[in-house]
């Protein structure tokens, strides 16, 4: 089959692999339909997730028909079409029972690595590096999806890939940042970064019942977006101060709950970005987090710091003092996706939302490896890509 393999630093290519087996009676073989390049997956490309290794095949986020089951699995059958969640759990451990899916006790055979870097694992993670368990991701003709039986979720008819797709990441992952900010009615929802997952986490905000959601980003095209599709108002942070100017559009309040959907590799003018990188460059950080530390100094007191962003260590000058004194309540995790593609299949259905409204891009599935860094560059107004195999 063809796969899109990391090769080096910034670069990939659509290689022919092996198809991929039944080793697990648990298993199943999902002949991929529409998979998508997810910012989380720029984290690998541009080198910041340890343990990426030449041949990697990327992708978290895919959907597709089941061609072939192992004798464990109940659920599906050859011929479904399905949607599959990026954390593989097995739904019988501590964590699963309480639907904390991304946590898997059982799902990352190599549970090892990740404790050096975290304490504890994670679940295991498709495309997602040799410390989440080295399982060969959706960016490919075939995958193969263990515990099968609780992951994959069926897709009805007379819904095109496109409306359901992102209920494998990044659909769940906004509605989950949105929901942690346990919005009350007359809320005012800030949220960094106007990639796919924050114009998510924003319209999944009004969801809820926001009453505002403000949403930052430098990017006119991404801002653009933000305004007319995910309905909010918005701060080009390169042409206003972000603190100041929330302050001014909340009567000196500040948000009463902010997302901070950028994680480890944010952006930002001044003094603060070059500290950023430097220490990132001389390995006394692993990740940039000036939206995380923004976001906090701009957060009401008594309000709730909900953080979907992805990041990888180590940062430096976190404002601790701030969460502490101001009584500010910090809510985060990689999304227990199985938990939500239930619910938000469901407002898919009734027509509440259509997350396709991201998708910018739609290619080949030859073209992955050039538009991982059209992606990367915020080229041609690029905020979401689908590939089609």
């Amino acid at each position: 089959m063809k796969a899109n393999c990391y090769v080096s630093k910034g670069t990939m290519k659509v290689e022919r692999v092996p198809d991929p087996k039944i080793l697990n009676s648990q298993d199943a073989i999902v002949r991929i339909t529409s998979s998508a390049i997810c910012g989380s997956d720029l984290h690998l490309f541009n080198g910041f997730i340890p343990t990426v290794e030449s041949g990697d095949i990327f992708g978290h986020e895919f959907m597709g028909e089941v061609v072939e089951t192992g004798k464990g699995v109940k659920n599906l059958k050859k011929g479904d079409r399905v949607v599959v969640p990026f954390p593989i759990a097995c739904g019988t451990c501590y964590n699963c029972g309480r639907k904390m899916f991304s946590i898997c006790e059982n799902s990352n055979p190599n549970a090892w690595m990740a404790e050096k870097l975290f304490g504890h694992s994670l679940s295991g993670v498709f495309g997602y590096s040799h410390m989440l368990g080295g399982f060969p991701g959706g960016q490919a003709e075939y995958a193969r999806v263990p515990f099968a039986d609780v992951g994959p979720i069926k897709v009805p008819d007379g819904l095109t890939d496109e409306q359901v797709l992102f209920l494998s990441d990044i659909f769940p992952t906004g509605y989950m940042g949105a929901e942690m900010c346990d919005i009350k009615k007359g809320d005012v929802i800030a949220v960094w970064g106007c990639g796919p997952v924050g114009q998510l986490a924003m319209a999944s905000a009004y969801l809820l019942g926001a009453e505002r959601v403000i949403g930052i980003d430098r990017y006119e095209y991404r801002l653009r977006m933000a305004r007319e599709r995910a309905k909010a108002e918005t701060i080009n942070y390169e042409e206003a101060d972000v603190y100041d100017t929330l302050m001014e559009m909340t009567g000196g309040r500040g948000p009463d709950s902010v997302i901070d959907a950028v994680g480890m590799e944010a952006h930002t003018p001044g003094p603060i970005a070059t500290y950023d990188r430097v220490k990132q460059a001389m390995m006394l950080e692993t990740d940039r987090p000036h939206v995380l530390r923004e976001a906090i100094m701009s957060c009401r007191s008594g309000g709730t710091v909900s953080v979907i962003g992805v990041y990888g260590g180590f940062i430096d000058k976190f404002p601790m003092g701030a969460v502490m004194n101001r009584s500010l309540t910090i809510k985060t995790g990689q999304c227990h996706v199985q938990r939500y593609t239930k619910p938000l299949l469901e407002r898919i259905q009734k027509g509440e939302i259509d997350p396709s409204f991201v998708i910018t891009h739609r290619v080949k599935f030859d073209d992955a490896p050039e538009m991982s860094k059209v992606f990367r560059d915020k080229e041609d107004d690029c905020v979401k890509v689908v590939l089609k195999p």
